[in-house]
């Protein structure tokens, strides 16, 4: 988000955001990989605590995204407000997924073994790609 004064008051919003960041990793590794949590407990923990990460991560970008798209503050091009709106939109519904995956129901289903919680995550990172691939490919016809 270049284009958003350094004077904004989404200083707090960036310190949020790097922490979640910060966390992320560690999150991962103990839902897979080589330190992966072993108690079922604790694995359903850690992914409940990774879908607010991700989804707190998701919520900040759509809240970036907001601030560029008011046509008052003419951040950027009106051009561009329409693309940041839909980045805003995906954003948005992408933690709403996220906060929704926490739901007990999505831990105990079972798809092979695996938390329909995890297979959730991916549909939801899958349409984010797709959907870029639509805006990128339309950028390019225009």
């Amino acid at each position: 988000m270049s284009v958003l004064p350094v004077e904004s008051s989404a200083t707090l919003l960036n310190a949020l955001m790097l922490f979640l960041v910060s966390i992320e990793p560690y999150l991962l590794s103990l839902l897979i990989g080589p330190f992966q949590a072993s108690g079922v407990a604790v694995l359903n923990f850690a992914s409940e605590t990774f879908a607010v990460d991700v989804a707190g991560l998701n919520l900040i970008i759509g809240l970036f995204d907001h601030q560029v798209t008011i046509e008052e503050r003419k951040f950027v091009s009106p051009e561009l407000v329409s693309r940041y709106r839909q980045n805003r939109n995906v954003s948005v519904f992408a933690a709403i997924l996220f906060v929704l995956s926490i739901l007990p129901i999505f831990w105990s289903w079972e798809i092979n073994g695996t938390p329909a919680r995890f297979y959730l995550w991916i549909a939801i990172l899958v349409f984010i790609w797709i959907g870029r691939l639509i805006r990128r490919h339309e950028k390019r016809r225009s």
